[in-house]
Protein backbone atom coordinates (compact mmCIF):
# COMPACT_ATOMS: atom_id res chain seq x y z
CA UNK A 1 0.00 0.00 0.00
CA UNK A 2 1.45 3.38 -0.98
CA UNK A 3 1.23 6.54 1.10
CA UNK A 4 -1.17 7.99 -1.48
CA UNK A 5 -3.64 5.16 -1.12
CA UNK A 6 -6.86 6.49 0.49
CA UNK A 7 -7.95 5.14 3.84
CA UNK A 8 -11.19 3.79 2.48
CA UNK A 9 -9.29 1.31 0.34
CA UNK A 10 -7.59 -0.31 3.31
CA UNK A 11 -8.71 -3.62 4.76
CA UNK A 12 -11.98 -3.47 6.67
CA UNK A 13 -10.25 -4.91 9.72
CA UNK A 14 -8.32 -1.64 10.13
CA UNK A 15 -11.35 0.61 10.07
CA UNK A 16 -12.50 0.32 13.71
CA UNK A 17 -9.02 1.29 14.88
CA UNK A 18 -8.93 4.23 12.47
CA UNK A 19 -12.33 5.37 13.73
CA UNK A 20 -11.16 5.14 17.35
CA UNK A 21 -8.01 7.17 16.63
CA UNK A 22 -10.07 9.77 14.79
CA UNK A 23 -12.55 9.89 17.68
CA UNK A 24 -9.76 10.58 20.17
CA UNK A 25 -8.63 13.55 18.11
CA UNK A 26 -12.18 14.82 17.69
CA UNK A 27 -13.07 14.49 21.38
CA UNK A 28 -9.88 16.32 22.41
CA UNK A 29 -10.44 19.08 19.85
CA UNK A 30 -14.15 19.69 20.44
CA UNK A 31 -15.21 17.94 23.63
CA UNK A 32 -17.84 15.27 23.92
CA UNK A 33 -20.89 17.50 23.44
CA UNK A 34 -19.64 19.10 20.24
CA UNK A 35 -18.03 16.03 18.69
CA UNK A 36 -20.13 14.73 15.80
CA UNK A 37 -20.03 11.29 14.27
CA UNK A 38 -19.87 12.91 10.84
CA UNK A 39 -16.71 14.77 11.81
CA UNK A 40 -15.18 11.63 13.33
CA UNK A 41 -15.91 9.83 10.05
CA UNK A 42 -14.28 12.65 8.10
CA UNK A 43 -11.13 12.43 10.22
CA UNK A 44 -11.07 8.66 9.74
CA UNK A 45 -11.45 9.00 5.99
CA UNK A 46 -14.73 7.09 5.84
CA UNK A 47 -18.37 7.97 5.28
CA UNK A 48 -20.57 8.40 8.34
CA UNK A 49 -22.48 5.23 7.58
CA UNK A 50 -19.30 3.22 8.04
CA UNK A 51 -19.20 4.15 11.71
CA UNK A 52 -22.62 2.57 12.23
CA UNK A 53 -21.26 -0.75 11.02
CA UNK A 54 -19.15 -0.88 14.18
CA UNK A 55 -20.75 1.51 16.69
CA UNK A 56 -24.41 2.33 17.28
CA UNK A 57 -23.94 5.63 19.13
CA UNK A 58 -21.36 8.24 20.07
CA UNK A 59 -21.32 6.70 23.55
CA UNK A 60 -20.30 3.38 22.01
CA UNK A 61 -17.47 5.13 20.18
CA UNK A 62 -16.28 6.66 23.44
CA UNK A 63 -16.44 3.27 25.18
CA UNK A 64 -14.16 1.90 22.47
CA UNK A 65 -11.82 4.86 23.02
CA UNK A 66 -11.67 4.17 26.76
CA UNK A 67 -10.92 0.50 26.19
CA UNK A 68 -8.24 1.35 23.66
CA UNK A 69 -6.49 3.72 26.06
CA UNK A 70 -6.19 1.18 28.87
CA UNK A 71 -6.33 -2.37 27.48
CA UNK A 72 -2.82 -2.79 26.08
CA UNK A 73 -1.09 -1.25 29.09
CA UNK A 74 -3.22 -3.09 31.64
CA UNK A 75 -2.49 -6.40 29.92
CA UNK A 76 1.24 -5.72 30.13
CA UNK A 77 0.99 -4.93 33.84
CA UNK A 78 -1.18 -7.97 34.55
CA UNK A 79 1.26 -10.28 32.80
CA UNK A 80 4.22 -8.85 34.71
CA UNK A 81 2.50 -9.24 38.08
CA UNK A 82 1.03 -12.70 37.46
CA UNK A 83 3.80 -14.37 39.44
CA UNK A 84 2.91 -15.02 43.07
CA UNK A 85 6.29 -13.52 43.99
CA UNK A 86 5.39 -10.15 42.49
CA UNK A 87 3.15 -8.11 44.76
CA UNK A 88 2.17 -4.57 43.89
CA UNK A 89 5.29 -3.03 45.47
CA UNK A 90 7.50 -5.13 43.19
CA UNK A 91 5.79 -4.03 40.00
CA UNK A 92 5.08 -0.42 41.04
CA UNK A 93 7.96 1.04 38.99
CA UNK A 94 6.61 -0.59 35.84
CA UNK A 95 2.98 0.29 36.65
CA UNK A 96 3.74 3.97 37.15
CA UNK A 97 6.11 4.02 34.19
CA UNK A 98 3.28 2.66 32.03
CA UNK A 99 1.01 5.43 33.33
CA UNK A 100 3.66 8.05 32.54
CA UNK A 101 4.17 6.69 29.03
CA UNK A 102 0.44 6.60 28.33
CA UNK A 103 -0.09 10.10 29.67
CA UNK A 104 2.81 11.46 27.63
CA UNK A 105 0.50 11.29 24.63
CA UNK A 106 -1.04 14.78 24.92
CA UNK A 107 -4.37 13.47 23.72
CA UNK A 108 -4.83 11.29 26.80
CA UNK A 109 -4.80 14.15 29.35
CA UNK A 110 -7.19 15.87 26.94
CA UNK A 111 -9.60 12.95 27.24
CA UNK A 112 -9.25 12.95 31.04
CA UNK A 113 -9.97 16.69 31.11
CA UNK A 114 -13.03 16.15 28.91
CA UNK A 115 -14.40 13.53 31.29
CA UNK A 116 -13.85 15.79 34.31
CA UNK A 117 -15.45 18.82 32.65
CA UNK A 118 -18.38 17.15 30.90
CA UNK A 119 -19.02 14.17 33.16
CA UNK A 120 -21.75 15.94 35.13
CA UNK A 121 -23.57 16.96 31.98
CA UNK A 122 -23.20 13.52 30.43
CA UNK A 123 -23.40 10.93 33.23
CA UNK A 124 -22.96 8.11 30.70
CA UNK A 125 -19.60 9.60 29.75
CA UNK A 126 -18.39 9.43 33.34
CA UNK A 127 -19.87 5.95 33.77
CA UNK A 128 -18.03 4.60 30.74
CA UNK A 129 -14.71 6.05 31.93
CA UNK A 130 -15.30 4.64 35.40
CA UNK A 131 -16.19 1.16 34.17
CA UNK A 132 -13.65 0.80 31.39
CA UNK A 133 -10.65 2.60 32.90
CA UNK A 134 -10.88 3.44 36.60
CA UNK A 135 -12.77 0.29 37.59
CA UNK A 136 -10.41 -2.07 35.77
CA UNK A 137 -7.25 -0.42 37.07
CA UNK A 138 -8.69 -0.24 40.60
CA UNK A 139 -9.72 -3.91 40.60
CA UNK A 140 -6.27 -4.99 39.48
CA UNK A 141 -4.36 -2.85 41.97
CA UNK A 142 -6.55 -3.54 45.00
CA UNK A 143 -6.38 -7.30 44.32
CA UNK A 144 -2.58 -7.10 44.24
CA UNK A 145 -2.49 -5.02 47.41
CA UNK A 146 -4.67 -7.58 49.16
CA UNK A 147 -2.39 -10.37 47.95
CA UNK A 148 0.61 -8.58 49.41
CA UNK A 149 -1.21 -8.02 52.69
CA UNK A 150 -2.10 -11.71 52.90
CA UNK A 151 1.58 -12.67 52.62
CA UNK A 152 2.73 -9.97 55.01
CA UNK A 153 4.78 -8.05 52.44
CA UNK A 154 2.45 -5.03 52.51
CA UNK A 155 1.35 -3.30 55.68
CA UNK A 156 -2.27 -3.41 56.81
CA UNK A 157 -4.65 -0.74 55.57
CA UNK A 158 -7.64 -0.15 53.34
CA UNK A 159 -6.61 -1.28 49.81
CA UNK A 160 -9.02 1.20 48.23
CA UNK A 161 -7.40 4.10 50.08
CA UNK A 162 -3.94 2.83 49.17
CA UNK A 163 -5.09 2.93 45.56
CA UNK A 164 -5.60 6.69 45.83
CA UNK A 165 -2.16 7.04 47.43
CA UNK A 166 -0.66 5.20 44.45
CA UNK A 167 -2.44 6.99 41.62
CA UNK A 168 -3.13 10.42 43.15
CA UNK A 169 0.27 12.04 42.54
CA UNK A 170 0.38 10.78 38.95
CA UNK A 171 -3.06 12.20 38.20
CA UNK A 172 -2.10 15.51 39.80
CA UNK A 173 1.07 15.61 37.73
CA UNK A 174 -0.87 14.96 34.52
CA UNK A 175 -3.49 17.61 35.26
CA UNK A 176 -0.85 20.14 36.32
CA UNK A 177 1.08 19.66 33.09
CA UNK A 178 -2.10 19.89 31.06
CA UNK A 179 -3.26 23.08 32.82
CA UNK A 180 0.12 24.82 33.24
CA UNK A 181 2.31 23.42 30.44
CA UNK A 182 4.80 26.31 30.64
CA UNK A 183 5.20 26.28 34.40
CA UNK A 184 8.68 25.42 35.71
CA UNK A 185 6.87 23.24 38.27
CA UNK A 186 5.33 21.02 35.58
CA UNK A 187 6.82 17.62 36.41
CA UNK A 188 8.55 15.17 34.12
CA UNK A 189 6.09 12.29 34.34
CA UNK A 190 8.68 9.55 34.03
CA UNK A 191 10.83 11.09 36.76
CA UNK A 192 7.74 11.51 38.94
CA UNK A 193 6.80 7.86 38.34
CA UNK A 194 10.25 6.61 39.34
CA UNK A 195 10.47 8.70 42.50
CA UNK A 196 6.90 7.99 43.54
CA UNK A 197 7.38 4.24 43.04
CA UNK A 198 10.43 4.33 45.30
CA UNK A 199 8.54 6.22 48.00
CA UNK A 200 5.61 3.83 47.80
CA UNK A 201 7.77 0.72 48.01
CA UNK A 202 9.23 1.97 51.27
CA UNK A 203 5.95 3.31 52.63
CA UNK A 204 3.77 0.29 51.84
CA UNK A 205 6.26 -2.41 52.75
CA UNK A 206 6.45 -4.06 56.14
CA UNK A 207 9.39 -2.67 57.98
CA UNK A 208 11.37 -1.84 54.84
CA UNK A 209 14.07 0.81 55.04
Amino acid sequence: MTEQEPKWSRRKDARPQEIIEAAIDEFVAKGYANAKLADIARRAGVVKGTIYRYFETKADVFRAVARHLVTEHLSTIENASSSADNDVTTVLPMILSQVADRMSDPRVPGIVRMVLVEGRTFPDLAAVWHDEVIGKVAAFLTANIQRGQSTGSIREGDPALMLFSIMGPMLLGVLFRDTFPDSPLAPDLNALAAQHADLLRHGMGQGRT
